[in-house]
């Protein structure tokens, strides 16, 4: 169990402090949803046979509703996921200075594009679990379906977050961005293992 604690620590590390030099960086070459999309297919090649590469709350419970994940595991991660999100924002300080993320509003419209942008996600990562894409292919589906997630829920009105560790980091888990990309996590797996099955 160890082991995939710490890849899930790295990870989720790895790209809720990607997001922050991103979002701070400003006129970034790579956007910032490019740059979640990119650090999540490098941490589905390099650890997903350990862990699963979840890096996301709403991930972990999709899959534990889903059956794909125990109870015990699912709390275990979830706190290594938040835990790790809060160590990336330290370390974020520390290296470029305090960050002034406004906390998000409350929001039926936030709740609803986080929920579209959160399927999508899960939906692919459904894909990949079950066996339907290729090994070699699985980083690409799983980083291109949070990248077309970020891209919806961005143009749906939210800030396009899909993560509550990632929101908590930011400012912004409050109910619309925690249950909104939760409710997705969940309905994306659903939605997958409902049309193969």
């Amino acid at each position: 169990m160890h082991k995939k604690l710490i890849a899930e620590a790295l990870g989720t590390f790895t790209l809720t402090l990607a997001v922050i030099a991103s979002i701070h960086s400003g006129a970034a070459a790579i956007p910032t949803p490019a740059v979640a999309g990119l650090v999540v297919a490098l941490f589905v090649y390099t650890v997903g046979w350990i862990s699963g590469a979840h890096f996301n709350p709403a991930v972990t419970i999709g899959l534990w509703v889903g059956k794909h994940i125990n109870q015990k595991e699912a709390v275990a991660y979830i706190a290594t996921q938040l835990a790790a999100a809060l160590a990336a924002l330290a370390i974020s300080t520390i290296l470029i200075g305090q960050q002034n993320f406004t906390m998000a509003p409350e929001s039926l419209q936030i709740f609803l594009a986080e929920l579209v942008g959160a399927t999508i996600l899960t939906f692919g990562i459904a894909a990949v679990v079950h066996g339907k894409v290729s090994s070699t292919l699985s980083g690409i589906v799983i980083g291109w379906s949070l990248l077309i997630g970020i891209i919806l829920a961005s143009a749906l009105g939210s800030a396009g977050i899909l993560n509550p560790a990632v929101a908590l980091a930011l400012g912004s888990l409050n109910l619309s961005y925690a249950l909104g990309a939760i409710a997705g996590g969940v309905l994306g797996v659903q939605l997958y293992k409902r049309l193969i099955g």
